[in-house]
């Protein structure tokens, strides 16, 4: 049988397909751990509960939220929200219902990104990205009652080591016998962000290492923007972490969201289904909770940034699906 398609016109069509897949796009998932993800969080429509533009009780926006839950069921929730002075401010809110949040503090201008952790002996870490000459900020609080008022008794403010122009977007993977462990991102030669591991040991100490691995993982999809935040989480009894990737810098409309294997070195893009079919997602972060029916839960937490938001789901994306 003579084929139906010329020879030159086989070569285009061959040299069309091979770079319309990023070359770590593999037919098969990662990993079991981030197969079962995908299937929890891959679709808004089937949540349990949902909220699109996140909003504090003050009307402010609740961008890059990251929510935890206090031993007393009530949820906590650290964000930055832009304000009259035209600079980011991080705030913590809180809520019985995950919908209706109520602004309790604000940490201050020229801070933004926060991630928060209790630190297993009843009180909480705290960590922000802080301008200017951006930086990691960590702060110390001794409970919730401390934590509410903003009264920390522990502060540190990291010099940064692998850039000279930007470190931040933190989140704290553990707190442990007074060691905090962070990742992050650097401005990899003062131009693209790119991440980072980090250490902070008695509040006096620290340490920062490139996380090269995550960064090779992200680039194979074909992300030669930003590799920006990540959090991580244990689904099943396996770590897995989530992280954004952005295809092409300056285009917020190319921010994706991939979970990554440390165990296999392998990121897998989600693909992610929204009601009005937004496009990009941003600032991920993913935790296990007990939801406000009483039932376990993954909730998940997204940026829908404007550029690829389908008409009225831009901002912060907030759902969840029992377990």
């Amino acid at each position: 049988m003579r084929s139906l398609l010329r020879p030159g016109r086989f070569v285009g069509l061959l040299v069309v397909l091979l770079t319309a897949v990023p070359p770590s796009a593999h037919a098969e998932p990662a990993s079991a751990v981030t197969a079962r993800l995908e299937s929890l969080a891959g679709d808004v429509r089937e949540a349990d509960g949902y909220a699109y533009g996140l909003r504090d009780d003050s009307g402010h926006t609740m961008d890059t939220a990251e929510i935890t839950q206090a031993p007393d069921g009530t949820y906590l929730a650290v964000y930055h929200s832009t304000l009259a002075d035209g600079r980011f401010h991080s705030a913590l809110a809180t809520s019985t219902d995950l919908l209706t949040w109520t602004r309790r503090h604000d940490f201050g201008a020229g801070t933004s990104q926060p991630t928060l952790a209790a630190d297993g002996a009843g009180g909480y870490v705290l960590a922000y990205e802080k301008d200017p000459d951006n930086h990691i900020a960590v702060r110390g609080y001794a409970d919730l009652t401390a934590l509410l008022a903003g009264d920390a008794d522990h502060a540190y403010d990291a010099p940064r080591t692998l850039s000279r122009c930007a470190e931040g977007t933190p989140d704290i993977t553990s707190v442990q016998d007074g060691t905090v462990e962070l990742t992050g991102h650097y401005r990899a030669g003062c131009d693209t962000d790119r991440q980072l591991r980090a250490t902070l040991t008695d509040f006096t100490t620290w340490r920062a290492e490139p996380d090269q691995r995550l960064d090779r993982a992200l680039e194979g999809w074909g992300n030669s923007g930003n590799i920006g935040d990540r959090s991580s989480l244990e689904l099943g009894g396996a770590e897995l972490v989530l992280i954004e990737g952005q295809r092409w810098r300056e285009d917020f409309g190319s921010w994706r969201t991939y979970a990554y294997d440390p165990a296999t070195g392998r990121a897998e893009r989600l693909t992610l289904r929204t009601h009005g079919g937004s496009r990009a997602f941003a600032n991920p972060t993913a935790t296990l909770l007990t939801d406000p029916q009483g039932h376990p839960a993954l909730l998940v937490s997204l940026f829908v940034p404007s550029e690829g938001a389908a008409p009225g789901e831009a901002g912060q994306l907030l759902y969840w699906r029992e377990l």
